[in-house]
């Protein structure tokens, strides 16, 4: 049959449509996505181990596109490589240079972290950042190095031309120069984006084109999807109804405090509703939840901006909850006598601190104990001038889990056993007292901590370290670290660290002049000779040795009771195990390669039981001084 005009019109139509209907997307090809890691990694090489983040990391040297500087890699002290996850980043050094990332999923928040240069007196300069989203400035964000940029030694300085004491711990040539030890150099800065991004998408970070910033340098930026404002629990008392100013403008602290005294009365909660209270103080809180609308939209700021449980010897507090807003100080200087930590006091009891984001207080958390009972995760603790949290003194029972930390100043997370002494040297209380005990500290992720280790342990007894993520240590430290050291008491029970991932970790001890190892044990103050149970961890690219031990001075104390079992170790500049104490270790199924020098190097007869299912690190090296170069690593893989 002859078809008509119309039908035949109406047939071309018909095929048109179902073509479309059944091409679907493929008629518009998805955009490609960036590259996404965990502390710089690819994702697989932690599966199972650090915290659960909301958010996608991007490395800028992984940008889609760059007109910058890729620097680094580099792991040398006090320079912005060393400082950057990945010990990579990207520098613009003039207006109308960018780092371009895709998205990997869906976002409509970000975080960048970045430095720029300190003014020529300390103190901080700022410059402004351009977002173009899609290719559309749709936002200029205010990059500040307030508080970044310390100077000397410790406790550090903000002053440019401060100079270290004469002392013989100092081995630079004298008269040294100035700015003498620059470090502390990064910053984060979260933004709302007001808008749905897609996977695909692209952000770019852009100097403008009137930058007179001298440089400006890009290290990560994660992207995030972050919900709408909790609404106020049923039975809530919110802060503004005691008259907290939401804008900032006015103190709200003793507004808080009028809320939380209420709460206590009648049994209630307190709710922070989104916006910004200032309050330039501590709020004491015990037996009473206070929570926030969530910590992208609850903020609380200020200067020596605190939340305290009362201190043991006043009782301390129990059945304290904090949840769900952020806490941003104003500390630009390390006062180590200084009370301006973010949570601080003794929290036990079934207390529980969660969903916080905390930014440049002196220490995320500090807990002075004795006492008992407290949970801690899913935090986000950043740009800290000492630690993100320490466990001080006859604490116990305590689970730190799900934290991301990146940037302190000191130990990221620590149990610190300290055996306090009176005046006249003798103890204030039994050194069991003093002992941190049954302790966990799990599933954390830890990036860039620019002094110390990543996760501490001085003396105790029974604590727990495991499945961990730690990466770039800077100075004076390690990824994973056991001590019997600064006034700690001794080590009883077992410690166990088990399950832990460290990465690029260990650093070169320019006082000691040799490198220290991603999982090392110090015996200064008496020997260590609790059991010590190391299980299943990976050291991937370590930057000296994978585990090493060393002796105090004068006093040579040793290291016994090390038990290995199961460690892979894929990349180490020098040797897989560094022993410089005399001790004895049992090692069992501890699998080395891409060592840079050899296997063990030892200085003092430390034995070394074989356990069965070793390889690649039983030569020994012969040196008088554990100090050889290190090699470059190859890409760590997954040899679990």
């Amino acid at each position: 049959m002859r078809r008509t005009p119309v039908v035949a019109a109406l047939t071309v139509l018909a095929t048109v449509l179902t073509t479309a209907v059944t091409a679907g997307p493929a008629a518009a090809a998805p955009k490609p996505a960036g590259v996404e890691t965990v502390a710089a990694l690819p994702p697989h090489l932690t599966v199972g181990r650090g915290a659960a983040v909301a958010f996608a990391e991007q490395e800028a040297e992984n940008a889609a596109a760059t007109n910058g500087e890729v620097i680094g890699p580099d792991r040398t002290a006090y320079t912005l490589p060393s400082e950057a996850s990945g010990r990579k980043a990207v520098r613009l050094d003039r207006g109308g240079e960018y780092v371009e990332f895709r998205l990997t999923r869906r976002a409509n928040a970000l975080t960048v972290r970045y430095a720029i240069p300190d003014a020529p007196a300390g103190g901080g300069i700022t410059a402004p950042l351009d977002v173009r989203l899609n290719g559309t400035v749709r936002h200029r964000i205010t990059m500040t190095s307030e508080f970044s940029w310390l100077y000397s030694t410790y406790p550090f300085s903000n002053d440019p031309t401060a100079t270290p004491p004469d002392d013989w711990w100092i081995p630079e040539t004298r008269p040294v120069t100035t700015p003498f030890r620059p470090h502390h150099f990064y910053a984060e800065q979260r933004l709302l984006l007001g808008r749905q991004l897609q996977r695909g998408d692209t952000v770019r970070f852009e100097l403008p084109a009137d930058s007179t910033v001298a440089w400006a340098v890009l290290d990560v930026a994660d992207f995030e999807q972050v919900a709408r404002p909790k609404a106020r629990p049923h039975g809530a008392l919110p802060v503004t109804w005691f008259g907290a100013d939401p804008t900032g403008l006015r103190s709200s602290a003793d507004a808080f405090d009028r809320a939380i005294t209420a709460a206590k009365r009648l049994r209630a909660s307190v709710y922070i509703p989104a916006g910004t209270f200032r309050v330039d103080r501590h709020v004491i809180v015990d037996r009473v939840t206070v929570t926030g609308a969530g910590n992208w939209h609850s903020i609380v700021t200020g200067e020596g901006v605190g939340f305290y449980g009362r201190y043991a010897e006043d009782g301390g507090s129990t059945r304290v909850r904090l949840a769900d807003f952020a806490i941003v100080g104003s500390i630009a200087e390390r006062i180590d006598d200084a009370q301006v930590n973010g949570i601080g006091g003794a929290m036990g009891g079934g207390s529980v601190i969660e969903r916080l984001y905390i930014q440049r207080t002196k220490v995320g958390m500090w807990f002075d104990g004795p006492f008992s009972g407290l949970t801690v995760r899913d935090n986000v603790i950043v740009d800290q001038i000492a630690d993100a949290l320490n466990l001080r003194r006859g604490i116990s029972h305590v689970r730190v889990t799900g934290n991301f930390i990146r940037n302190t100043g000191d130990d990221a997370l620590a149990m610190w056993s300290h055996f306090v002494k009176k005046p006249d040297g003798t103890p204030q209380a039994s050194e069991a007292a003093d002992q941190d005990h049954h302790n966990r500290f799990d599933h954390n992720t830890i990036i860039a901590p620019v002094l110390a280790n990543g996760i501490a342990v001085y003396g105790g007894r029974d604590n727990v370290v495991e499945d961990n993520v730690v990466a770039d240590t800077v100075r004076e430290g390690g990824g994973l670290h056991a001590g019997y050291r600064h006034s700690s008491t001794r080590f009883d029970g077992t410690l166990t660290f088990a399950r832990n991932t460290t990465v690029r970790a260990g650093v070169l001890d320019m006082n000691w002049n040799f490198g220290v190892g991603a999982l090392w044990f110090y015996a200064l103050e008496g020997p260590m000779d609790g059991r010590i149970d190391v299980r299943d961890n990976s050291f991937l690219d370590s930057t000296y040795s994978a585990i090493m031990a060393v002796k105090g001075y004068p006093v040579a104390n040793s290291v016994i009771g090390v038990h290995v079992d199961g460690a892979c170790i894929d990349g180490a500049g020098t040797y897989a195990l560094q022993l410089q104490v005399e001790g004895a270790g049992t090692f069992t199924g501890v699998q080395a390669r891409n060592l840079g020098v050899g296997g063990v190097w030892r200085g003092d007869p430390f034995t070394v039981t074989d356990g069965g299912g070793n390889s690649g690190w039983q030569d020994d090296v012969r040196s008088n001084w554990p100090m050889d170069q290190p090699k470059t690593n190859p890409a760590p893989t997954d040899c679990r």
